[in-house]
């Protein structure tokens, strides 16, 4: 057997060990196991490495220079600063590719630089702030306390606490600790400690937001003389709920904020992750995705839906029932759709929409209405809880509801897409009171029923959406929506806003898409005959309803909307619509936590 030196290896030890082992009929697993274990790379990397790491830990290495930074920072001096013109002066008139050119850049980027001031920390062991030592004169009221003094390190985040002012002793204590702050990661500042000094600065008579000041502009190590808490607060209850924002909220123009920079800013459907509900009117959360690590305030629940039940009855916000709604999107008509469920040549029973013709002819032609003034229209938007959910093998499909501001289209959308693809999508049988025609099949054109019965299901709340065309009732029932579900079917409805309230359930998990239209841009050219004026002034009137109807929609519905799709041409928004569709069977979704339970 080969004899190794005093100077080898581990790895070379490692080698020749492996080198000797020699499988015998006793024990060939074993041995061939070891020799498999023993012949990896990753085993032979670590060796070397560790070898290496040896070799300096017994040569005790010991830094050339304790002020590398020092060296680079001569470079800033005032004689050196001449130096430097000077050369400066020189590098301009040399090659773009010198040396000297690069090491001046070399030495003026601030990661050598911060590499540099790393080097001189572990040079000089100066691994620990240094606190000042205590004053020889300390104040008599600190004489039968306990004082703290606390040092922390930031760089332009937020400390991460707010203050206020005890409204019986006058002290200035810490309110709250921000999640994830600063100060929250020291765990040395907590609920309720009386804050003394800032800086050396007192501030014992300075007002709240004079401190925050201080502590905002103060940068690196901070130094607070703090007297702790008679009775320390538990810590940080364990709260991690996810809410749905369903309002914009800027903390900038929030005039009941305790501290504007602590807020947290979001906009409509963002989802929360609610870190701390300690205080019932001031939340601590993050927006999911941020990386920002420092918790924000926001508006709890129980708070926002006070001031904005307090802001509509003082009439800050008008009420819902006085909002005007212009038209959304028109229903099938004889002049555009066949009425016979015929759409190039292929049948597709339910697409006929008729009976929101005598909806439309009911407003006598303004097509306007008030929003009615039912539970949607009451409630305050605030928060909704939510959780992930993904489709799971075996379960329905999701209902897809299409809504459509004015010049969307829905009907002739969704004809194609059920035509296209009868087998994966599908649409409800609605409703009637008219006579079946002859060549009619119940259940599959219509479900005909007798007026008495249509209006016994109105009253029971069975259908999603109902209206009168020439003395005849037509409507869509929610368990023809079922039954198409049932048949493992992407059930697709088209429905006005209003009726969301109805399908928001466990039992449909609506999928809510936005229609819209391209608003093209106001035209800018002259016409060039009174006719052509006649006709742009036309198109100019229908660009402007167009987008009223949209806007309106995304005031009043945009919290319930999933996706918005920009409507360009048919065949480009029926590819949006099936690629969206096709994602709800596949990705993760935030739903109402109701859904899931």
């Amino acid at each position: 057997m080969p004899v190794l030196s005093e100077d080898s290896g581990l790895h070379e030890t490692l080698a020749l060990l492996t080198s000797q082992l020699r499988p015998d009929s006793n024990h060939r697993e074993e041995m061939g196991f070891l020799r498999d274990v023993f012949s990896e790379k990753s085993l032979s990397y670590l060796m070397k490495i560790h070898e290496k790491l040896r070799y300096y830990e017994r040569q005790s290495p010991t830094p050339v220079l304790h002020s590398a930074m020092a060296l680079a920072e001569d470079w800033r001096t005032p004689a050196s600063c001449l130096l430097l013109l000077q050369v400066m002066e020189e590098l301009q008139a040399a090659s773009v590719h010198s040396d000297e050119r690069e090491l001046l850049q070399l030495l003026s980027t601030p990661h050598l630089r911060a590499v540099l001031m790393v080097h001189d920390t572990v040079a000089q062991k100066n691994f620990d702030p240094v606190l000042p030592p205590l004053p020889d004169n300390i104040d008599e009221d600190f004489e039968e306390e306990s004082v703290k003094i606390v040092r922390l390190v930031k760089n332009k985040e937020p400390l991460g606490a707010t203050i206020r002012r005890d409204e019986h002793s006058g002290a200035v204590v810490v309110a709250r600790i921000m999640r994830g702050g600063a100060a929250d990661r020291s765990g040395l500042v907590h609920v309720g400690d009386e804050l003394r000094e800032v800086n050396g600065i007192t501030v014992l008579h300075k007002r709240p937001d004079e401190i925050s000041q201080i502590l905002a502009q103060s940068q690196g190590s901070i130094t607070l003389k703090i007297i702790p808490a008679t009775q320390e607060e538990d810590r940080f209850k364990e709260s991690k709920v996810f809410m749905r924002a369903l309002f914009h909220y800027d903390p900038r123009e929030d005039r009941a904020i305790p501290c504007q920079e602590a807020g947290l800013p979001f906009q409509r459907r963002q989802v929360l992750e609610v870190v701390s509900q300690d205080d019932p009117t001031w939340w601590q959360a993050k927006r999911v995705g941020d990386t920002n690590l420092r918790a924000g305030l926001i508006p709890s629940k129980q708070f926002q839906e006070r001031r904005l039940s307090y802001r509509r009855t003082t009439g800050t916000i008008p009420s819902p029932q006085n909002f005007k709604k212009p038209p959304y999107d028109q229903p099938c008509d004889k002049e555009t759709c066949d009425c016979d469920g015929n759409f190039k040549g292929h049948y597709v029973a339910g697409l006929r929409r008729s009976f929101r013709l005598g909806r439309r002819e009911r407003l006598d032609g303004s097509q306007e209405a008030k929003v009615p003034a039912g539970a949607e229209s009451q409630v305050l938007l605030t928060y909704e809880e939510v959780a992930r959910y993904q489709h799971q093998p075996g379960e329905r499909p999701r209902l897809v509801v299409l809504i459509g501001s004015l010049g969307a289209h829905l009907h002739e959308l969704k004809q194609r897409v059920v035509a296209e693809d009868p087998q994966h999508f599908g649409v409800a049988v609605p409703h009637t009171t008219r006579p079946r025609k002859s060549h009619e099949r119940e259940g599959v054109d219509y479900h005909f029923v007798s007026k008495q019965a249509f209006e016994a299901d109105i009253h029971h709340n069975k259908f999603l959406e109902h209206g009168d065309y020439k003395e005849n009732l037509y409507g869509t029932s929610l368990e023809a929506i079922q039954a198409v579900m049932a048949k493992n079917k992407v059930c697709l409805v088209d429905v006005e806003p209003e009726a969301l309230r109805h399908l928001r359930t466990p039992d449909f998990k609506p999928y809510v898409i936005f229609v819209k239209p391209a608003i093209q841009e106001k035209r800018k050219t002259p016409p060039v005959s009174p006719d052509s004026e006649d006709t742009a002034a036309l198109l100019d009137e229908q660009q402007q309803e167009m987008a009223a109807s949209a806007a309106f929609i995304d005031q009043h519905y945009g919290h319930l909307i999933d996706t918005v799709v920009v409507r360009q041409d048919l065949q480009s928004v029926c590819s949006q619509l099936r690629a969206v569709i096709e994602t709800l069977s596949k990705d993760t979704f935030w739903v109402p936590i109701s859904w899931v339970r």
